[in-house]
């Protein structure tokens, strides 16, 4: 029997903290392989050996970054009701992924990069707890299609439009602001053109 590993002390787990936070810094500018321990240890402000007491290598620390990531862009999907009002639903959830987008876009650039690199970290979450969720979901539109209460469009794209119409403002923000100029909130007016856009799109 392995013996139970120790918990992490306070100041442990906040180096760990830290050094994610730095690779995630790292991972977004440069890409898993434009990143190097040593960039990530000069960001954390540690030495690298005291990096690598922590995680062994980049692959760990990018898993370990991933790992959280996933989990952080299912639970908007996850929190769409079945009990609820479908068009409020979707445009509920519509409004949390653009947040996330807001909120942690560098996680977002992450996430982007991984799936252009082909995913060699996450294929297997994608193709298990993802699908999984996704599948589920899309049995819940299709139900409320099939009412009549919202309508009738293939609803695994419709997810896909969402991902792509929110996670935009999050992996393209210097271009989306470059071209808005000042003055502009991206993500102010994002909401209500797409409220508008899914709205008239799924209005019976």
């Amino acid at each position: 029997m392995s013996p139970t590993p120790r918990p992490r002390s306070r100041i442990q787990q906040r180096n760990r903290e830290v050094i994610l936070d730095a690779a995630l810094e790292v991972f977004s500018l440069h890409g898993f392989r434009g990143a190097t321990l040593d960039q990530i240890a000069e960001v954390a402000g540690l030495s690298k050996p005291n990096l690598l007491y922590y995680f062994p290598s980049k692959e760990e620390v990018h898993k370990a970054l991933l790992t959280g990531l996933l989990d952080t862009w299912l639970d908007p999907l996850r929190a769409m009701n079945p009990a609820g009002q479908p068009l409020q639903e979707v445009l509920a959830y519509v409004r949390r992924k653009l947040d996330l987008a807001r909120d942690f876009p560098r996680e977002s650039r992450l996430f982007a990069g991984e799936i252009l690199q082909g995913a060699p970290r996450m294929q297997a979450a994608i193709e298990g707890d993802l699908r999984r969720l996704v599948e589920e979901k899309a049995a819940i539109l299709t139900r409320w299609m099939d009412e009549g209460r919202i309508a009738r469009v293939d609803p695994v794209h419709l997810v896909f439009s969402i991902w792509a119409l929110t996670q935009h403002y999050a992996d393209f923000e210097v271009q989306v602001r470059a071209v808005l100029g000042p003055g502009h909130d991206p993500y102010s007016e994002a909401g209500d053109f797409l409220e508008t856009l899914f709205t008239r799109l799924l209005t019976p």
